[in-house]
């Protein structure tokens, strides 16, 4: 296949993934955001594998991302529905965190423009800390960005499911094409094989032969 496929196209959707997947993962660890954090690494991990697979001719490999990426896209999709507080879930909640804390979005308070307003606390004395009160003047709303990232996400894993399928089949018919010429047929080292073993089985007559013994009994003599 040239350079100029969907081979190479694939690759390059692959590498493209595993930059955002990586991007993405770095700010989830940021927020504690426990549940992305093991989907990302999941998705890396597939990602090589589809990359492995396309880079060394391996259908198999391709055939499992392109599986994964249907997932992927699911997943990507609850979570646009997660921000976006659809169908009774709330973005306030702590279901990304497994209920450990109660940490958001690192995005909610390091958004573009957004500024924290932190206040001592009082009342506990040799205690030297602060207490989070607001985030204001942000230019966008964190979930806003969430749902961009998933969104992104999901763009580059529909585009990378049909080039895997194409570059799947196509594969698969250069494969089949091979088998038709005789790549992967036995039978012509069968044939090869087979001159050796008639020989000797002629000689082994010969030899048990009438004439065979004649001839045997004329040297000894």
């Amino acid at each position: 296949m040239g350079c100029c496929t969907g081979r190479c196209t694939l690759i390059f959707l692959c590498a493209l993934q595993l930059l955002a997947a990586l991007e993405r993962q770095v700010f989830d660890f940021l927020g504690y955001q426990w549940a992305p954090i093991l989907a990302n690494f999941l998705h890396i991990i597939i990602v090589i594998l589809g990359l492995f697979g396309t880079i060394q001719y391996r259908p198999r490999y391709i055939v499992v991302y392109a599986i994964w990426t249907a997932i992927w896209v699911t997943w990507n999709i609850f979570i646009i529905c997660f921000y976006l507080e659809v169908g009774g879930l709330s973005k306030d909640s702590e279901l990304l965190t497994f209920n450990i804390s109660r940490h958001q979005s690192w995005w909610s308070e390091n958004g573009p423009g957004c500024v924290r307003k932190e206040a001592s606390m009082s009342g506990i004395k040799g205690l030297d800390s602060h207490s989070y009160i607001s985030v204001i003047g942000c230019a966008l709303e964190y979930r806003y960005i969430e749902v961009m990232h998933s969104s992104f996400q999901i763009l580059i894993a529909l585009v990378g499911f049909v080039y895997a399928c194409y570059v799947v089949s196509v594969f698969t018919e250069e494969e089949d094409s091979f088998d038709f010429i005789g790549g992967f047929d036995p039978f012509p080292l069968y044939h090869v094989n087979e001159k050796p073993t008639n020989l000797l089985f002629k000689q082994t007559y010969l030899l048990i032969s009438p004439a065979g013994f004649s001839g045997m009994e004329g040297m000894n003599k």
